[in-house]
């Protein structure tokens, strides 16, 4: 196994407890000189908050934990393709690479509908590596949906 793939596995757990409180299943872990020093998964309908999304959250722990907002020797492992929020936090914590499991061709701005992350209009470019452990991340994302879908189907029980 390659420390990708064991990160990522670390992330998937993430991912694990948002789909355990009915999130979209998204983790993330940051990684700085090979120890993970900042987790974060998807709680944007619990918190009742568009930023809670698992990299910002993963962000801002490692910014404290670091004590820098200047994350540039820290690599970011996220089981979906980051969205436009988050690929422009991860540009601006000047983050070293970015490690992606499934990529998202509907919102994902790390390549699928744009590449924010490595745009030479900007400051800082990310080094990115996607498809780790693919089939795994993608799985647990349509089987949330499924299940989510076929719960919408249901009808309410009336008494």
């Amino acid at each position: 196994m390659t420390d990708d793939e064991k990160f990522m596995k670390e992330a998937l757990k993430q991912a694990k407890k948002a789909y355990a409180i009915d999130e979209v299943p998204i983790g993330c872990v940051i990684v700085q000189n090979g120890k993970i020093i900042a987790r974060g998964y998807n709680r944007r309908n619990i918190d009742k908050n568009t930023l809670a999304h698992a990299e910002l959250s993963a962000i801002r722990k490692a910014s404290k934990k670091t004590g820098d907002w200047r994350l540039e020797d820290c690599d970011l492992y996220v089981t979906l393709e980051p969205c436009q929020m988050c690929a422009g936090a991860i540009v601006q914590s000047r983050m070293r690479r970015v490690i992606i499991g499934s990529m998202n061709p509907k919102a994902g701005c790390a390549g699928s509908v744009l590449n924010l992350l490595q745009m030479q209009q900007f400051n800082h470019q990310v080094e990115i590596t996607r498809g780790v452990l693919e089939e795994t991340c993608s799985s647990m994302l349509s089987a949330f949906f499924r299940e989510l879908r076929q719960r919408k189907k249901k009808p309410a029980k009336s008494e």
